[in-house]
Parts: C-alpha cells; sequence; structure tokens
C-alpha cells in the first residue's frame, strides 16, 4: 500500500515531536521570549532546508524508489556509508532508550496517583509491559505508512499538551502564580550562557532519518510533490513548538525546569498531560526502530553481501554477480525492510523477475526478527538498569543527529544535484548552494553543542 503525503506529514510530525517537546519552554531561559521564538523559526527553516535537499536527491539513488543514506552515500564514496550508517543506528538506539526511560519514570507517576500497590509504581513492571504489548508489535511493522494511525495519536498527545500549556497560563492559578519567575521578553542579563539550551533548538526538527523511507513508500516520488511532505510536516512542528515553548516559558519565566509537566499542580489535567507524554514516547520508539534496523541491515549488506536479499532479486537468472556495478550490489535499504516478501504478495516479482522460488523469503524474514530482536532486547535491558543517559545521548545528539540532519544532507545537495548533467533550475542552483552552506552550519552546530555538553552540561 503506497503512502500519502498526509501519513508522511504525520510520520514526520512525529518523529520530530518526540520528548524533547517538554524541554522546549526551558529552552527558552536563556534566551528569552523574542529570541526563543527566533531560535525556533530559524532552527525549523534549517531543517526545512536540509529535508527539501534530500526530497530532491532522492532521485539520484541507483533505484529512485529505494533511496537511503546508505546507496547515496555510496554514489559519492563508497567507504563513508558504513559510518554514517552506524551513526544513524546508535542515534536511533540511544534515542529510543532513553523514551523508555522516560516511560520507566511517567508511568509509576502515573500509577501512584490511583493505587499503593507496590507492583504497580514499579518502574521495571511498566517498562516490561510497554515493550511486549506495544513497542515490539509495533517494531515489527515493516513499513512507516503502517505506523500512521500510531502517530496520529501520538500528535494529539502533542495537542494536548499544547492545550494544557495555554490554559495554564491564561488561567488565574494561585499555585501556578506562586511558582512564577521573571520573564525576559529580549535576551536576558544574568542569564546562563545561550550554548546551554541551544542543542534543544537545533534538534527539535530532527526526523530526517525517516525522510527517505517516507518518500520510497510515497506513490508519486518525484520532487514536486514529495516537496509538501517536509514543507508541512516543519511548519506545523514549528508552530507546536512556539506554542508549548513560548506559552510554558511565560508561565514560569526563569524558574522553568526542563520538563515543563512536573511543575504543574497535582489535578486530572497534568495527570492527562503525563498519560499523553507517555503514549508520545512510547509510540515514537518504532519511528527510532525502522532506521536503526535499515542502517544495521546496510552495514552487515556492506561485510556480508550474501545477506542482501535484493542481489538475487535484481539479477537476471544467468547474471555473474560479479559483472554487477557497485551501486547494484550495495544500494540495500528498503522500505521495508523486507521489501520481497510484500511485493511477492503483490506480484511484482512474479511479472519483473520471472519465477519466485529464487528469492530468500525465508532467509529475509529471518534476518529481519534476528535485526529487531538485536535492537529491541538490548534497549529493554538497558532501559531496565540505566535511569539517565544525559551525557551520552548529548554527545550522540551532537555527532549523529547532526551528520543526518545537517552535514550529509547538505553534502547530498552540493555533490549530486547537477551531477546528471541535467539543465539546473533557479531552485536546483539554491539547493546546491544551501546544500554546501547546510554542511558547514552542521560542522558547527556539531562542535558547539559537544562544546556545550562538556561545558554546561547541556542536553539535547
Amino acid at each position: 500500500m503506497s503512502s500519502t503525503v498526509g501519513s508522511g506529514v504525520l510520520t514526520l510530525l512525529h518523529t520530530a515531536c518526540g520528548a524533547g517537546i517538554l524541554a522546549m519552554p526551558y529552552a527558552f531561559k536563556p534566551f528569552g521570549l523574542i529570541f526563543g521564538i527566533l531560535m525556533i523559526m530559524f532552527c525549523g527553516l534549517c531543517s526545512m532546508m536540509t529535508l527539501l535537499i534530500q526530497a530532491r536527491v532522492a532521485g539520484y539513488a541507483p533505484d529512485s524508489k529505494n533511496a537511503s543514506f546508505f546507496s547515496l552515500t555510496q554514489v559519492i564514496n563508497k567507504n563513508l556509508s558504513v559510518i554514517f550508517d552506524l551513526a544513524i543506528a546508535i542515534k536511533c538506539l540511544g534515542v529510543g532508550i532513553s523514551y523508555l526511560i522516560v516511560v520507566g519514570d511517567l508511568l509509576p507517576q502515573i500509577a501512584g496517583s490511583i493505587t499503593t500497590k507496590p507492583l504497580l509504581l514499579n518502574r521495571d513492571f511498566h517498562i516490561t509491559l510497554v515493550m511486549i504489548f506495544v513497542v515490539t508489535p509495533l517494531c515489527l511493522k515493516k513499513r512507516l505508512n503502517s505506523l500512521r494511525h500510531t502517530s496520529s495519536l501520538a500528535i494529539m498527545s502533542v495537542a494536548y499538551l499544547c492545550v494544557l500549556v495555554i490554559i495554564h497560563l491564561v488561567s488565574s492559578d494561585g499555585d501556578i502564580e506562586q511558582m512564577k519567575g521573571h520573564v525576559s521578553i529580549g535576551l536576558p542579563h544574568h542569564g546562563p550562557s545561550p550554548l546551554t539550551t541551544l542543542p534543544i533548538f537545533v534538534f527539535a526538527y530532527t526526523c530526517h532519518h525517516n525522510m527517505f523511507s517516507v518518500i520510497n513508500e510515497q506513490k508519486d516520488n518525484r520532487f514536486k510533490t514529495t516537496k509538501y511532505i517536509p514543507l508541512i510536516s516543519t511548519s506545523l512542528a514549528c508552530i507546536l513548538y512556539i506554542l508549548i515553548g513560548g506559552c510554558g516559558y511565560m508561565t514560569f519565566g526563569d524558574k522553568i525546569v526542563g520538563n515543563i509537566i512536573t511543575l504543574y499542580p497535582h489535578s486530572v489535567s497534568s495527570i492527562i498531560g503525563r498519560i499523553a507524554i507517555a503514549l508520545l514516547v512510547t509510540l515514537a520508539f518504532p519511528l527510532q526502530c525502522h532506521p536503526a534496523r535499515s542502517s544495521i541491515h546496510n552495514i552487515l549488506a556492506f561485510f556480508y553481501p550474501s545477506l542482501n536479499p535484493d542481489l538475487k532479486n535484481t539479477q537476471e537468472p544467468t547474471a555473474n554477480a560479479d559483472t554487477m556495478s557497485s551501486s547494484q550490489l550495495l544500494a540495500t535499504e528498503r522500505t521495508p525492510l523486507v521489501r520481497s516478501i510484500s511485493s511477492i504478495e503483490d506480484n511484482e516479482l512474479a511479472e519483473e523477475q520471472g519465477s519466485i522460488k529464487d528469492v530468500p523469503i525465508e532467509m529475509e524474514r529471518k534476518l529481519f526478527l534476528a535485526i529487531t530482536a538485536a535492537i529491541l532486547i538490548p534497549s529493554y535491558l538497558v532501559a531496565m538498569s540505566v535511569h539517565s543517559l544525559d551525557k551520552v545521548l548529548a554527545i550522540v545528539g551532537a555527532t549523529g543527529s547532526t551528520s543526518i540532519s545537517f552535514i550529509l544532507p547538505g553534502i547530498f545537495g552540493y555533490r549530486l544535484i547537477g551531477s546528471d548533467g541535467a539543465t539546473l533550475t533557479r531552485g536546483d542552483r539554491l539547493l546546491k548552494k544551501l546544500g554546501l552552506a547546510a554542511t558547514i552550519w552542521g560542522f558547527f552546530v556539531m562542535t558547539a553543542s559537544l562544546f556545550a555538553t562538556f561545558k554546561y552540561n547541556a542536553h539535547h
């Protein structure tokens, strides 16, 4: 089933609006209201620019319906493909684990409002239930489009949080008024360094690891259609961030903390807010698992080409693998990862490749399940044993997120647009120049974020 622009927008919006949305009001603290809003808009434009570049360069992949960081990096430099896939896998695993830790923190708080039974207040119990009954079934979905309904539910959770923040701003709640600090319209005179919260703004829109998968699933994946996906999703994310960040900061001023939901008085509305956030991060885990699984598959296929089912799918029965080009051998990432199974259901391989019996369906399914298990089991064990990964996640975010959000898309745009000798439009020339700017911006962001992490213990 092909995806639509609407489902693509939901997927990217859900990927961007994770648990980090709770920290957006805190990000305003060293910037003040006006400059905080300007930072949200500027970082949103930067992310929109690189997402548009990804949509434009997808057609330069050896198979335009199967674009990926791996396949496009192969076109530029084969040796870099594994490095970037490793960065994507580590980044997605780290974020996914952080989501499970948030679930383990939130669900016992929610349960504590209605019961005192020790089992229901145990974080490990809640993490286990969520992993078995929610996360695992969703991670076994082969297509991002299959998660469109869960993404809709997650966005409703974000919308509820947005309403909750606005209502508490305009209502005259005495308890909140006592907690309110000074609100700076411009830059605070004696506030902390802007570097302390800069990473929150920069990485608020990180959804680039799912962009190629969203494009691959589109029925019409031409740039004139897919360009609307980042335009709409980034604009909606920007609106949500401005509302939640701005209103949350105006409510508590410089007394704001990293998780705004913890500041609201105990009430039915705040309990529902915690439930909404728990739902948001739980449903966001599969959106990290999908690109991590694809990247791990690409790495394995790079070193062990026999694990790549596409080798048999793309060969003629008499073809010799030695005569195939490296791009044919190594363009691997699929959305879904086990494309041949769904393709056989659609009889596509029967029409295009002749005999179906040559396709290693069973092996491919085993690989799919093995990689998924290799993601879920360590994530579960780490989330059960560790309560905070702030420093590690900050470093991973500064390197991995910067690579896939700015540096790599920028390189793609600068190196690939126009490389086919076609006449460039004015828009193409602009995207090519913006690609170079994005790469430079990415290296600056990486340096600044790492410095902030070690100097100010900044979080992402």
